[in-house]
């Protein structure tokens, strides 16, 4: 239990800095598909460093795009929140 917590909140940490670059680029663009894309491989080798099989998947997927939201909403201006 302590090491999918770990997992949720490194998915966070890193995902969120991602988002927040994602807001600021046009949709469907290079940076965007990078924004979305480079975060995988790091998630990637921190479950498999931590011996978490696939079955944790889903939960560093739900995390992944909550953080992607969280930084692309933490990138907009206060009154458009």
């Amino acid at each position: 239990m302590l090491k999918l917590i770990e997992l949720i909140a490194l998915t966070l940490l890193i995902s969120t800095p991602f988002g927040y670059w994602r807001g600021k680029t046009r949709k469907y663009s290079l940076a965007w598909f990078l924004s979305i894309h480079i975060p995988i491989p790091a998630l990637y080798l921190i479950r498999r460093t931590m011996g978490l099989s696939l079955y944790y998947l889903p939960a560093v997927t739900v995390f992944f795009i909550l953080g992607h939201i969280l930084g692309a909403r933490l990138h907009r201006p206060p009154e458009s929140r």
